[in-house]
């Protein structure tokens, strides 16, 4: 259990006041690559959970999302799956158009450094009841 604040060799960022409406819980975005810069069509940002934090079921389009962990402990689920709980070091290669989302555990703050190609369909939040049975 990691109880503490470890954002990971990234940094914490700020609150994640631009996507704060699709997350359920606070968390953290610290940019690294891409955003602003049009040559670049891949975005790269480290995501910092507090515990209990996550984020909406989602789909990218038109590209991958590749998420590399960098601490804590956290969730990755697609729909009709099982949920799969990451560890610093674990990495997720997301399909376009595969619905999911992904979070901190109930009681562990978690980071993962996120490259994203594409643009991102925000939809509903995951089910307290479920959540809470992981």
């Amino acid at each position: 259990m990691t109880t503490e604040n470890n954002s990971g060799l990234f940094g914490l960022g700020d609150k994640n006041e631009a996507y704060q409406q699709y997350f359920i819980g606070q968390s953290y975005l610290n940019g690294l690559a891409g955003g602003a810069d049009e040559q670049v069509d891949v975005n790269v940002a480290n995501v910092t959970f507090e515990p209990g934090c996550r984020n909406n079921w989602h789909i990218h389009h038109d590209g991958y999302q590749i998420l590399l962990v960098t601490s804590g402990e956290g969730w990755y689920q697609e729909a009709g799956k099982p949920a799969q709980l990451l560890h610093p070091g674990d990495v997720v290669t997301i399909h376009p158009e595969v619905k999911h989302w992904h979070g901190a555990t109930k009681d562990s703050w978690f980071a993962h450094v996120a490259i994203t190609k594409g643009t991102s369909e925000w939809l509903e939040a995951v089910d307290d009841e479920a959540y809470a049975k992981l």
